[in-house]
């Protein structure tokens, strides 16, 4: 009886793992990953990733995360495009990891992109489309 009552109960938690705030997760805590491509001239290259965990997400800009550099960079999350309703803060650094906590209130729902963003001069500076 006991082992059922576990089956169960671990099965209902993986079943509720999948879908957390309509985002799926992945297993060993990752979420959604892009490769940046550069943009106004811009070299932007590596890779960011995308996680919600229950009514909290983050971006996290990974290890091979590498930008030339410029004015005023932001971090932001995008719906088919950048939306400045869903920025997240100022690029901490150039190069490597870096975790960007998403503001509690954003509306996350349908997120399909991260941007670096030149907010200066309101152009893009690079874009990962997340899987």
């Amino acid at each position: 009886m006991q082992n059922r009552r576990q089956f169960i109960i671990s099965t209902l938690s993986a079943s509720a793992a999948i879908t957390l705030a309509g985002h799926p997760t992945l297993a060993g805590g990752h979420g959604r990953i892009g490769t940046f491509t550069g943009k106004s001239s811009h070299v932007t290259k590596g890779r960011a990733e995308f996680v919600v965990h229950g009514d909290k997400a983050e971006v996290i800009l990974l290890d091979d995360f590498d930008f030339d550099g410029a004015p005023d960079p932001k971090v932001a999350l995008g719906k088919d495009g950048y939306k400045s309703s869903l920025l997240i803060g100022k690029l901490k650094k150039n190069k490597g990891k870096q975790t960007y906590q998403v503001p509690a209130g954003l509306d996350i729902e349908g997120v399909n992109e991260v941007w670096i963003w030149c907010e200066k001069f309101n152009v893009p500076l690079g874009v990962a489309k997340l899987n």
